[in-house]
């Protein structure tokens, strides 16, 4: 296997599966090629345009990577230098979006090295997101001058929603839990079950098999986290109640696209719909509502957080033909640290985590009627922007054995809302929940997540923020 060239870039593109399991902990980021550094030396002299490219990668110039790696080709058709020009000519088309040509280079790398490192998980992704560019550009042909909606007046919609879910890890052995998750949900499935639509953010894929990992099989213990929960867990969410689950998260990708694909597969055998991968929109009706859910997330392997136009354009052409646009989120920085939801971009070790207040108010702005956050393994605060409710995060729910549940990372919620047939907020509630041992979710009659989220939404949304009553129950400022 040839060498994984330009190692920063490499490693900011590993940054797109790399998972983080352990809240506030850092993600894995070990450069992948840095084992195989004397190729990446005897390419860089074989071609001086090949090293210029590389050294405008480093500099982020992509434009004059392109360039120098498109010289690189004309000299070199084929043979190694070819394949390395290739390889790198895909990340700097990356950089720029351009995900025709990103297959293009990938599939000739493939050709000569279909085993190359990486290759297969980032050439699904260039793929997704092609196929999305082509969803976009249909679904502006197909969308009607505007929209009328036959549903009854007075229809509503109630939504329960909860934020990470991860019931038991075959990875590493050891992470499963003794009851073989039959439990999980067993204190609060009639929460969940009791909804027109509940919704959950599914950490790492459902899968038995896969060969590819982000941890290295020698990373030692604390650097590296991925998750893969026994297929035989997948109807146990079902039994729970969940309808959607939300796929577009940093552990999605854990052992690769084949357990990403039968991940998917088993969630649609039993009739959950669900939402990541660019292009995978989940769609259902309720009540005679036509219901999406899109999920975003800071990388490219989903619908991508933080290209706030192209998000506006996913939501436009959604709601063009439903009644209800959901928008689900993964970003933000991790742990119990960030609470709080900051003004301008999120930075956590060296990633864009997403510039959340500006992404949420730009997809209503676009139409989502219903915003709901995950990521940062902690709740933090609501507010109500032009009648739509927006949950910045719904923190840990359901997440065992290898998550930090101390202090308010173990404090989660089911969060109850009721929209009306236009999407407005209606009401909602807090149903306040924790994590016991391990990570066994129970009822808390404590009701910390009440408080918590009450605090948070009045220091952070002071005009806008939710008011939160004693019971939980929500109102709008």
């Amino acid at each position: 296997m040839r060498a994984t060239i330009a190692s920063l870039l490499v490693l900011l593109a590993a940054l797109l599966l790399a998972p983080v399991g352990r809240a506030g902990d850092p993600p894995a980021a070990e450069d992948p090629g840095a084992a195989d550094a004397p190729e990446e030396a005897t390419a860089e002299a074989a071609d001086p345009d090949y090293a210029a490219g590389v050294v405008a990668l480093r500099d982020k110039d992509a434009a004059r990577a392109r360039a120098a790696f498109d010289r690189c080709l004309a000299k070199h058709p084929d043979g190694p230098v070819a394949e390395e020009c290739h390889w790198e000519a895909g990340w700097a088309a990356w950089v720029q979006g351009d995900w025709g040509a990103v297959v293009d280079h990938w599939e000739a790398v493939k050709r000569v090295d279909p085993d190359r490192e990486g290759l297969a998980g980032y050439l699904a992704q260039a793929r997704d997101n092609l196929g999305l560019a082509d969803l976009l550009a249909r679904g502006r042909e197909a969308a009607p001058a505007t929209f009328h909606s036959d549903v009854p007046a007075g229809t509503t919609l109630r939504v329960r929603a909860v934020g990470d879910l991860m019931i038991g890890s075959a990875f590493p052995e050891g992470s499963l839990p003794p009851d073989d998750a039959r439990g999980a949900f067993a204190d609060v499935a009639d929460w969940l079950r009791d909804a027109d639509l509940t919704f959950g953010n599914l950490e790492g894929p459902l899968c038995d098999g896969g060969t590819w990992s982000s941890c290295r099989p020698d990373a030692p213990p604390g650097r590296c986290y991925a998750f893969r929960s026994p297929e035989r867990y997948a109807p146990l969410y079902a039994e729970a109640g969940f309808d959607v689950l939300n796929t577009a998260n940093n552990h999605a990708g854990d052992f690769g696209p084949t357990c990403r694909a039968r991940t998917e597969a088993l969630l649609d055998g039993l009739g959950i719909a669900h939402t990541g991968r660019p292009g995978d929109i989940a769609e259902l009706e309720v009540h005679g509502l036509r219901v999406a859910v899109i999920g975003f997330h800071t990388s490219r392997s989903g619908h991508y957080l933080n290209d706030h136009e192209e998000a506006r354009a996913l939501v436009r052409a959604l709601a063009a033909d439903h009644d209800i646009v959901i928008v689900s989120f993964h970003g933000g920085a991790e742990g119990a640290r960030h609470l709080h939801v900051p003004e301008g971009p999120e930075m956590f070790y060296g990633e864009n985590r997403g510039d959340l207040r500006a992404f949420t108010h730009a997809v209503v702005d676009a139409g989502a009627d219903l915003v709901l956050g995950h990521g940062p393994h902690v709740l933090r605060g609501m507010e109500v922007y032009r009648d739509r409710l927006i949950a910045y995060s719904l923190g840990n729910f359901a997440t065992y054995g290898r998550f930090n549940l101390s202090g308010n990372l173990g404090v989660g919620a089911v969060l109850d809302v009721t929209l009306d047939a236009e999407g407005r907020f209606v009401t909602g509630r807090i149903l306040p929940t924790r994590q016991e041992g391990e990570g066994l979710v129970r009822k808390d009659p404590e009701g910390r997540a009440i408080d918590l989220v009450r605090t948070l939404s009045a220091e952070d949304f002071p005009d806008t923020g939710v008011e939160v009553a004693r019971d939980g129950t929500l109102a709008r400022r």
